[in-house]
């Protein structure tokens, strides 16, 4: 080699070597990863969601694209044709208004529309197996019967007695004010009802923005109706009533959907703002829950008995957080129930726990008998407890010969060559529960080490005879 460490040494690369040993049982090609599901993905009720779970609304939703399109046409119209010539007119303050109270309607109303109303999360396969247990103990009913038990529970709410009922979609008992809303397959906590013009349920989450919606867009029509009639007005003062009419023909298609619509709307306003200061909801007005007309012991056991107090908790109070959810990842798997035979359900068994639980022979020779095909006429079966057996050593009857002698035990056991034809199984051939024996222990690797020598045959067979010698004493 020449000095200074030339030739062919300079053009030496080092590759890396790879220490990663290949296994035959290691596929070549890489499993794909499953991205994570969240829960708004599975989630039962009939609900659409949007932005990533951030968004829940009902499934019928085109009453309530009708409402946004009313809205912002009808304002938009407003803002367009009557709000110039009424700040020039009046006063520039009538269009700055309007903008409050229509972005305030519109804020209100997505709110509304978006939001979790209260649902309550439905029991899981345990829970509802807990529950079931529960209702059969509490009611004294047995799996055989064909009556079902009730489904309502009773509890006192302020000297009131309010009754829980069960529902049988959810698997629950709902508490109290709370109901099943039969579009969106949801039970709502304090659930009012169900409005398609907002496209969603009305709950407790959501109530009071509910409110606020169509109180605000009472107002709204109201403004605008007023000062379209007045925008109308002062045109026709100048050009005649016809020539104004023709001029601003969106005032006339605002005033027309404006006084066709704000009859209903400020009617609901004032229904609910009775309801808020009596704090009641809409579902139970309707049923009579406390009417006045079922006596005076019938009062409502939720209201405070001040009007401004009962406005104050139902819009003032702090709102609850969601119970569902919905952008949280679904959790592994939990165990899924397991049929047995006999078709009844057993939930959380595992299937390796039923694999243990099958009971593993260790002579294929002997067929294992059941206590049902020994027992014998007269005598007590084998599962039964035995009042004449006592404790002790085996003794055998007078009939049979001494055990004890090394004759008698040449007459009765066999000789050497007849334990050959006894197969006796390995600890490695007898099958085993799973995952009870460790990796790695050496009664699993082992197939000779473990082999019975004559005197233990002949001593395992004595014990044998011995045990049927007494069974028949017996």
């Amino acid at each position: 080699m020449p000095p200074g460490g030339g030739g062919p040494m300079k053009d030496c690369e080092y590759s890396q070597i790879s220490t990663h040993s290949s296994s035959p049982m290691e596929s070549p090609h890489k499993k794909k990863k499953i991205a994570a599901r969240r829960k708004w993905e599975v989630f039962p009720g009939r609900n659409k969601f949007f932005c990533n779970g951030r968004i829940m609304m009902a499934r019928q939703t085109g009453v309530f694209y009708l409402t946004l399109i009313l809205i912002l046409v009808t304002s938009g119209l407003f803002f367009a044709f009557d709000c110039p010539y009424l700040a020039v007119k009046i006063t520039p303050a009538i269009p700055v208004v309007g903008g409050v109270l229509f972005f305030f309607v519109m804020g209100t109303l997505l709110r509304t529309s978006f939001s979790d109303p209260g649902v309550l999360p439905r029991a899981t396969p345990d829970e509802a197996a807990d529950l079931e247990r529960e209702i059969d103990i509490a009611n004294g009913t047995s799996s055989g019967g064909y009556r079902p038990p009730p489904r309502t529970k009773e509890v006192i709410i302020n000297g009131q007695t309010v009754k829980l009922k069960y529902c049988f979609t959810c698997k629950i008992f709902r508490p109290p004010r709370a109901s099943h809303c039969s579009l969106c397959d949801n039970c709502v906590e304090r659930f009012d009802h169900h409005c398609p013009w907002v496209g969603n349920c009305v709950g407790k989450r959501n109530y009071r923005f509910f409110y606020m919606f169509i109180l605000s867009l009472s107002f709204l029509t109201v403004f605008i109706f007023a000062f379209v009639i007045t925008h109308v007005i002062l045109r026709s003062q100048q050009t005649g009533f016809l020539n104004a009419l023709k001029d601003s023909p969106a005032s006339v298609l605002e005033a027309v959907v404006c006084f066709f619509s704000v009859w209903s709307i400020v009617g609901l306003s004032g229904f609910h703002t009775y309801l808020i200061s009596s704090n009641q909801t809409t579902n139970e007005d309707i049923k009579g829950s406390w009417s006045n007309k079922r006596g005076k012991e019938n009062y409502n056991p939720y209201s405070y008995g001040n009007i401004i107090t009962n406005c104050c908790a139902a819009l003032c109070g702090p709102i609850s957080p969601s119970l569902i959810d919905r952008r949280g990842y679904i959790q592994p798997d939990t165990p899924q129930p397991v049929a047995p035979p006999n078709g009844i359900t057993m939930y959380g068994a595992t299937q390796s726990q039923s694999n243990m639980a099958a009971a593993t022979p260790l002579l294929q020779s002997e067929p294992s008998l059941t206590s049902d095909e020994l027992h014998l006429p007269g005598k007590p079966s084998l599962g039964a407890p035995c009042a004449g057996l006592t404790l002790g050593p085996p003794t055998p009857p007078s009939s049979m010969p001494n055990l004890s002698s090394e004759a008698a035990l040449a007459d009765i056991l066999p000789l050497k060559e007849e334990h050959v034809g006894h197969q006796f199984l390995t600890p490695e051939e007898a099958p085993s529960p799973p995952r009870m024996l460790a990796a790695g222990s050496p009664i699993t690797h082992s197939r000779t080490m473990h082999v019975l020598g004559l005197a233990s045959q002949d001593s395992l067979h004595e014990d044998s005879v011995r045990g049927l010698v007494k069974l028949s004493s017996v």
